[in-house]
């Protein structure tokens, strides 16, 4: 297991442990935790924690539909959900959202690829392979963005993102992030809206991309 040095804040665990985190995060909260005993250990706790409360709360009262409706769920057979492995640098997370289906990499320009994981109403969430030494266009941010290393590392300023580690911008934040030596970078990236690109060509380039 690695050790992750840029972990994501108790507030986003915590909602992510009650159900209450929007998809996209969901996603990369789960490939996090997938990585790091630590934040697995959080989530859990907070889990525990929402069983004991619930079970304070004592007995509620229910209409007879609602009941009947309740046991028939209990009694009907659990849906058999496929057991996905990671795939090299892919955490299993993401694998069951690709339903075990290889990435469908696609080129970015400069040799950086991106490829698609989720899109709805809630935001989007795609992998992205930068060649090492590559800088990502300036860019800022009109929602939040939320950054998981899976293979190589990037810079953003003086900080270092290496694998497990993420990184979570928002409206306030602009910068390049630029790929560690070595081996491609690998992220795995959630975004509720568009970047806002700060040079003229990524700008003419972003309806295509879908970035």
């Amino acid at each position: 297991m690695n050790t992750v040095a840029h972990q994501i804040p108790s507030d986003i665990l915590a909602a992510y442990a009650a159900g209450q985190l929007p998809h996209p995060y969901a996603l990369v909260v789960a490939a996090h935790v997938s990585m790091c005993d630590a934040a697995r250990a959080e989530v859990e706790g907070y889990q525990m924690l929402g069983g004991t409360m619930m079970e304070a709360e004592g007995p509620v009262d229910v209409s007879a539909t609602m009941r009947d409706a309740i046991f028939a769920q209990l009694d009907a057979p659990a849906p058999v959900e496929p057991e996905y492995k990671a795939q090299g640098p892919i955490p299993a997370p993401i694998m069951a959202a690709l339903k075990g289906k290889a990435p469908k990499w696609r080129g970015v320009g400069l040799g950086a690829k991106q490829a698609l994981v989720h899109k709805s109403d809630a935001g989007t969430v795609r992998l992205l392979h930068i060649p090492a030494g590559q800088a990502m266009p300036d860019h800022g941010h009109a929602g939040l963005e939320m950054t998981m290393v899976l293979q190589g590392a990037f810079y953003d300023g003086e900080d270092r993102f290496g694998v497990g580690d993420v990184e979570i911008a928002d409206e306030e934040i602009d910068h390049t992030p630029i790929a560690a030596g070595g081996e491609p970078c690998i992220c795995l990236a959630a975004t509720d809206a568009p970047l806002r690109f700060n040079s003229r060509l990524p700008r003419l380039l972003q309806p295509i991309l879908g970035i």
